[in-house]
């Protein structure tokens, strides 16, 4: 339980030291809300690795997403953290993922590579589709109203991978193809759903398909 104490303090530490660091990127620096909303969403997604690191307890670990859906909700009314705030309504991106953040810390709790594994799709290859698409998207597509461009899709399929890969390469006991064919399966799953899933949904629909791909692939190996 002591253990679990420290955890929780140094959740809230560095998950308001991400997000203090991605106001001061956007006021100091006068990097966009986009970008600043990418860095932070990768700096949480990232915790994955210190939840499964420090915490004993499922449910203890559940506490710090679950009061961020609370949050997170709170600044996406009041804009109360504008680096992470498009100001856009009904754009509840920042909400949707601490949702599924521990929804699969309580799925996945005994299997740690899993858990880390199957948030990687949507904390570093979603970035990566969103940084590349608006550079260098030349190559557009709508679905339900959303434009994506394949220069996006591709890059978040590649970062998926190369991410999935390692997180099963360091954190697990299959052999370096095995999980690279799982990464590339898990990753193909990931970037098809970002792509097709309409209003917003995709903190929701890819890390849950993820972590479907995951479960069913470890289930039949």
């Amino acid at each position: 339980m002591k253990s679990d104490a420290w955890a929780l303090i140094l959740s809230y530490i560095y998950v308001f030291a991400v997000i203090l660091c991605g106001e001061g990127l956007r006021r100091w620096r006068r990097y966009s809300v986009d970008f600043t909303r990418k860095f932070i969403h990768v700096g949480v997604g990232l915790w994955s690795i210190g939840t499964v690191a420090l915490f004993q307890n499922r449910y203890l670990a559940m506490i710090p997403p679950l009061s961020f859906v609370v949050i997170n909700y709170i600044s996406y009314r009041r804009e109360t953290f504008k680096a992470m705030e498009t100001g856009e309504p009904g754009n509840l991106g920042t909400v949707y993922f601490p949702v599924s953040f521990a929804v699969l810390i309580l799925w996945f709790w005994g299997q740690p590579a899993l858990l880390v594994a199957s948030l990687m799709p949507m904390t570093l290859g979603d970035a990566a589709a969103a940084l590349v698409g608006e550079r260098f998207g030349h190559h557009r597509f709508r679905v339900f109203g959303s434009q994506k461009s394949w220069e996006g899709s591709i890059a978040m399929f590649l970062v998926s991978s190369l991410a999935i890969w390692i997180t099963l390469r360091i954190m697990s006991a299959a052999g370096w193809a095995i999980n690279l064919w799982l990464a590339a399966i898990v990753a193909l799953a990931a970037t098809a759903v970002e792509a097709f899933t309409p209003w917003r949904m995709d903190n929701l629909t890819v890390p849950f398909v993820s972590a479907l791909v995951l479960a069913l692939q470890s289930a039949v190996r």
